[in-house]
């Protein structure tokens, strides 16, 4: 294998740069434009901060009650702190070469989808000081705050220019008692992601699987004779008949997702299925969401 040249690695370094600002300026706007409709995903348990009083109930022990504040009314009430968040959120983001894919020019590619949503989503989780990061080739251990976001948003513009269509999920770096984000088009080998899944499980890791599909993967409007050809070419095939594919290809994807669905509830996570013609807003409406269902 040859060694990259000095002019190679500052053409690769300034695409690199390239890429930072117009990631994290398109996962800015996608958060800001659901941030209003977002919550914080506090609620009451262990903690050290306050956060909300409410009425006491008979179940209530006398020792939980401030006395303070229930003198100032007729009733007795319960000082609640906030619930401190055990789980740290990490993205496992597919680099395969087969969500580099696009069917129109007007149209991002599922990568870029892929990357936007979980930048965003991270930078919603940093407005609720919860930890997050990124796992695969290149790990990024949980934190939070701007520094955090800038790794993130680095890992993700330099992705990963596999020369494989489909990759395993790497999880090497899975720790227990984490919330997992897989966002795949997890059109390979549904194998690697069942065992991907039933790892995590084992470590008692929740979460989500977010499947990103290009309009023309769900709907197949090919007609006539086409030539099918993989990302990196590895693969090719000819048909004069496109049409008489169509019906066995979404049998084949419908099965494909059916098993997504059962793995979701065999293992208690959440699946979902977005498209990347929608708005990038309702999937990561969803995603923040699924989330706090998970941690539950």
């Amino acid at each position: 294998m040859n060694q990259p040249t000095a002019l190679t690695l500052r053409r690769d370094a300034a695409q690199s740069a390239a890429g930072l600002p117009a990631l994290l300026a398109a996962a800015e706007r996608l958060a800001q434009t659901v941030m209003p409709g977002v919550h914080g995903r506090r609620r009451a348990g262990q903690g050290d901060e306050f956060w909300q009083y409410r009425p006491a109930m008979d179940t209530d022990a006398p020792r939980h009650i401030d006395w303070r504040r229930s003198s100032k009314s007729d009733g007795n009430f319960i000082r609640q702190k906030e619930w401190q968040l055990a789980q740290s959120v990490m993205f496992l983001v597919d680099p395969g070469a087969s969500m580099r894919w696009a069917s129109h020019k007007n149209l991002p590619q599922k990568s870029h989808r892929a990357a936007t949503l979980a930048l965003a989503c991270s930078m919603l989780l940093q407005r609720g000081g919860e930890r997050f990061g990124l796992i695969g080739a290149e790990a990024i251990l949980p934190r939070t705050g701007d520094v955090q976001i800038m790794r993130m948003a680095q890992a993700l513009s330099n992705g990963e220019d596999t020369a494989q269509d489909f990759t395993a999920p790497d999880l090497s770096a899975l720790r227990p008692d984490t919330q997992l984000v897989m966002i795949s088009d997890f059109l390979g080998d549904p194998a690697a992601f069942t065992r991907a899944a039933d790892q995590a499980a084992g470590l008692g890791a929740r979460g989500v699987f977010l499947q990103i599909l290009d309009p023309a993967e769900e709907a197949f409007p090919w007609r006539g004779r086409t030539i099918f050809q993989s990302v990196t070419g590895r693969t090719e095939h000819e048909t004069r008949k496109a049409d008489d594919l169509r019906g066995r290809y979404l049998e084949r994807l419908s099965a494909r997702k059916d098993t997504l669905q059962d793995l979701a509830r065999r293992t208690g996570w959440q699946y979902h299925c977005h498209h990347s013609d929608a708005p990038a807003a309702s999937a990561l409406l969803w995603l923040y969401q699924a989330l706090e269902r998970a941690s539950r």
